[in-house]
């Protein structure tokens, strides 16, 4: 019950405790009936060692009592849940949500090219000519010309030989970390670097480090410390923190993975199609050669508006993960109409600069404007992501439904996605957002957060 004694939603350990027990009592009575009537069938097999009947329920896990414990207190406060809301539609910097028109600030949609008549067409294209489904992983299946064409672009984006493409972001992290790394391994971390690259070192069985959030110098102490106790070392950071819309000084990650002979691996899922005056990312932002980094990641599902994840690196690095790697020599290969719709995206955004650069100018605007109205914006820089802090997860809730019903679509991040104290409400801003629709909505934050 540890976990459940930190600060979810507000509440005390021992109100949470309650919400628990009053949910549980009635289960727990069925429980006692079920174990009554199975008696006298567990007796005729004669005597065993008891094993509890909570090691196979499901409603015993703690994370699902964690579940538990957000939706009974929400029931408990009257609010309303906000997730997995409804969109009706192509969700951009509008959406319909729940059949009401709204601002729509909840989608990774950054160039506003989901939806766009051509990605759409070469979509549509690609199932006529292959169908919906490769059907087996490419050693199995073979290739679609449409997978190595978008591949290449990839690695022409990231200034590399080649790149892999697989059908999941979160499992391109959790596989190739998991892969390329072992036990004799260490791999140093930002802290709040995603949930994959976590799960990927804990596959990878490798010891794990993790350093304050953007703190090169506390990098470098631990590499001085710890780099000679491990064979290979591995650095991970992200091009744009999706939490708080920053980005780290890549330069200096660069020179200690150099000075220290460790691998650097930079996640760009939010800063592809963002950062750089072309939207090729954190490397073109700073003017740096592709070969300065060993890996490369990135995703599909934002700014190239498809489904996936992809390494992009030297050809021994590439080649080994599509050799090896369980997550791409055991997974089916992306369908071709998610290869063509990114290879098509990739190609809209690199013939039409203005989106990029109007998605700063939109990015940078929401950001002082929220910040002149004394909003508190964390450490966003103004690149897409601008988060805004309440305080408390109720008050993070709160505050979504409410600007819902003025028709603005925004998410809650709540604990334990964050600390209690930092949850907060993560706009996503688009190209295609407009100034009107910007001041509109940092003036319906300002007046809902005097209702709260």
């Amino acid at each position: 019950m540890n976990k459940l004694n930190k600060g979810l939603f507000g509440l005390s350990g021992k109100a949470k405790e309650s919400l628990i027990q009053k949910a549980l009592e009635k289960r727990s009575a069925r429980a006692a009936e079920n174990d009554a009537a199975e008696a006298p069938r567990r007796s005729a097999f004669g005597t065993r060692k008891s094993v509890s009947d909570d090691l196979c329920r499901f409603d015993k896990l703690p994370g699902y009592k964690e579940l538990l414990v957000q939706k009974l207190a929400a029931d408990e406060l009257k609010i309303d849940n906000p997730f997995f809301r409804l969109h009706d539609g192509i969700a951009s910097a509008t959406s319909v949500v729940n059949g009401q028109a709204c601002i729509n600030f909840s989608s990774y949609n950054y160039l506003d090219l989901s939806g766009h008549p051509r990605i759409s067409g070469a979509a549509k294209a690609a199932i006529d000519q292959y169908g919906t489904s490769v059907s087996a992983s490419r050693p199995v299946s073979g290739e679609r010309p449409v997978q190595r064409d978008l591949e290449q672009a990839l690695a022409r984006i990231h200034g590399t030989d080649d790149a892999v493409v697989f059908v999941s972001g979160h499992a391109t992290n959790v596989t190739s970390i998991g892969y390329l790394f072992g036990p004799k391994d260490l791999v140093l971390h930002d802290s709040l670097i995603h949930n994959s690259v976590l799960q990927g070192i804990q596959l990878s069985g490798a010891f794990r480090l993790s350093f304050p959030h953007n703190d090169w110098q506390a990098l470098e102490q631990l590499l001085e410390q710890r780099r000679h106790e491990f064979e290979r070392v591995l650095i991970v950071v992200e091009g744009i923190y999706s939490m708080d819309g920053d980005h780290p000084d890549l330069p200096r990650f660069i020179e200690l993975k150099k000075r220290h002979k460790a691998f650097l691996m930079v996640d760009e899922a939010h800063s592809v199609g963002v950062m750089g005056a072309r939207g090729h990312g954190i490397a073109e932002h700073y003017g740096i050669a592709g070969d300065e980094v060993d890996i490369w990641m990135g995703t599909l599902s934002k700014s190239l508006s498809g489904c996936g994840g992809y390494i992009a690196g030297e050809q021994a690095l590439i080649d080994h993960l599509k050799f090896s790697a369980p997550g791409f020599l055991y997974s089916v290969g992306i369908p071709a109409p998610m290869a063509a719709a990114s290879l098509e995206a990739i190609r809209v955004m690199e013939e039409e600069p203005d989106r990029v650069s109007r998605l700063c100018e939109r990015s940078r605007y929401f950001l002082e404007r929220a910040r002149e109205a004394g909003l508190d914006t964390g450490r966003s820089a103004g690149y897409s992501v601008v988060p805004i802090l309440c305080g408390s997860s109720i008050k993070a809730v709160r505050l979504s439904n409410m600007l819902l019903k003025r028709g603005i679509n925004v998410q809650p991040i709540v604990y334990p996605a964050v600390e209690e104290k930092l949850a907060r409400l993560r706009f996503f801003i688009s190209c295609a957002h407009t100034e009107e629709q910007i001041d509109a909505t940092v003036q319906a934050i300002v007046e809902a957060q005097h209702q709260i």
